[in-house]
């Protein structure tokens, strides 16, 4: 088992910086409309050819009730159905990807994200797995990772019954934060009554796992009233916890303008809250697998982080992370081979390339060879807390400190702040740098230095 993490306050003031979080590198804001459907063809032939296993990611972007915090690509509506031209053309999508790719290609993973993908009726949920099912190889003995995000107020204990049928395995609920002011102040009112009905039904019908999502720095939040928030949780008893730093960035995402800014926690009051949550998930059992997860140590996150098996993507920390990685819906992200490829963001474009019957991909990026280099030692770094630099230079015919010896100076910097040990076979995440590992991980970014930092919230 890894060593915890240390908190050291003063190392977190000096190397809380504003960075990427590494679903990707190089990370989204490299990808340029040069890269077309084209490209994604390509890619998808020599996915087919090497008969790599898929990952399939299904974006539903609608919501009936806006929550002011979130920075999704969404659709607020109360109108369901809007959803029915939109997965017309969903389906139009899938038979047009799949046709590309072998039907022995298993689906080992996959997962349905949002905006709610309970917005959805049954009957929508139900076709559009069957569509699923008809073009992709879905496995039906229980031994694949499919999970969906569940928003507790558009769940009860049919859905649940439904999701399970349909060969659901994992669910991730969004509870934020269980203080009524709190919720107000955000406009995601949300009792704890709702929350544990929905993890009963989950436990119930044997879901395999279960995530539950927090964000500690939202208007009218204290250091003691989240704390009684992580108390509930805990008492529910999560396989996983998410506990993600609000930031706040109204000029980029709209519906955060309806936010009080003097209602926010200062940058002490988090620091406060993320090191009592550290506190009282660690005492509660929970290990640090980093960026913000937590998991027990019988979850399938912690022993692959353990065997060194742990990757990283778009989905976040992942046990496929060796599968082609198939967006499907409007913003989604694939990830095929070094092809990185993205739907158009706006509804309306989506559905309009689609009914043209061409594929909606706007933009991406083709990872050429020192993008490759890097990213893996970002993924070594991010997922392990170390990285042996024999294996790099084994894979990528290099000399390490050669090739990286203009970032030696940095590196050393670290080490001698008690971020790494750094030595000339290795480097080694220290207990006191685990939560600043993305600062880490930006030594080696090549593209950082042009790149807006205020793009990216703040590593804590």
């Amino acid at each position: 088992m890894l060593d915890a993490i240390r908190w050291d306050t003063d190392l977190i003031r000096r190397y809380d910086l504003a960075g990427p979080r590494y679903t990707s590198y190089p990370t989204a804001v490299q990808f340029d409309s040069q890269v077309g459907t084209f490209d994604l063809f390509h890619a998808l032939r020599n996915s087919r050819k090497a008969l790599r296993s898929l990952s399939l990611y299904v974006h539903v972007p609608f919501c009936a009730n806006i929550c002011y915090y979130c920075a999704c690509n969404k659709v607020i509506t109360k109108d369901r159905g809007r959803a029915l031209p939109y997965l017309q053309r969903l389906e139009q999508e899938i038979q047009l990807i799949a046709c590309h790719l072998d039907p022995s290609q298993k689906v080992e993973q996959l997962h349905f994200g949002g905006g709610t993908p309970t917005f959805l009726s049954h009957d929508e949920l139900r076709q559009l797995m069957a569509q699923l099912r008809k073009h992709f190889n879905l496995l039906d003995d229980d031994s694949g990772d499919y999970g969906i995000e569940i928003d507790p107020r558009e769940a009860d204990w049919s859905t649940m019954g439904l999701l399970r049928e349909l060969g659901f395995n994992r669910v991730s609920i969004g509870v934020q934060d269980l203080d009524p002011a709190v919720q107000r102040a955000v406009n995601r009112l949300q009792s704890l009554e709702e929350t544990r009905a929905v993890i009963d039904a989950a436990r119930t019908l044997q879901f395999r796992s279960i995530n539950i999502d927090l964000i500690y720095g939202l208007p009218k939040q204290t250091p003691e009233n989240f704390a009684r928030t992580v108390d509930e949780v805990i008492s529910l008893q999560p396989d996983r916890l998410s506990v993600f730093n609000y930031a706040h960035l109204p000029e980029r995402f709209m519906p955060q303008r309806r936010i009080n800014s003097d209602e926010l926690p200062t940058p002490a009051q988090k620091l406060e809250m993320l090191q009592g949550t550290i506190e009282q998930l660690t005492k509660a059992g929970y290990q640090y697998i980093g960026m913000d997860h937590f998991a027990l140590p019988d979850d399938e996150l912690a022993i692959a982080q353990e065997e060194s098996t742990l990757q990283r993507n778009f989905q976040g920390y992942t046990t496929h992370g060796h599968c082609d990685l198939i967006g499907l819906g409007v913003s989604a992200i694939s990830q095929i081979g070094d092809l990185y490829c993205q739907n158009s963001s706006d509804l309306n474009q989506y559905q309009n390339a689609l009914a043209s019957a061409q594929l909606a991909t706007s933009r991406g990026l083709l990872c050429n060879a020192d993008d490759r280099l890097r990213r893996a030692v970002i993924q070594q770094l991010i997922c392990t807390f170390g990285l042996e630099f024999a294996q790099i230079e084994q894979a990528f015919n290099i000399d390490f400190r050669g090739y990286f010896g203009e970032l030696w100076p940095q590196l050393q910097g670290m080490a001698e702040d008690g971020l790494i040990e750094l030595d000339n076979e290795r480097i080694t995440v220290l207990p006191a740098g685990r939560l600043l590992v993305r600062s880490v991980c930006m030594v080696f970014d090549a593209y950082l230095e042009q790149q807006n930092r205020q793009r990216f919230s703040r590593v804590i």
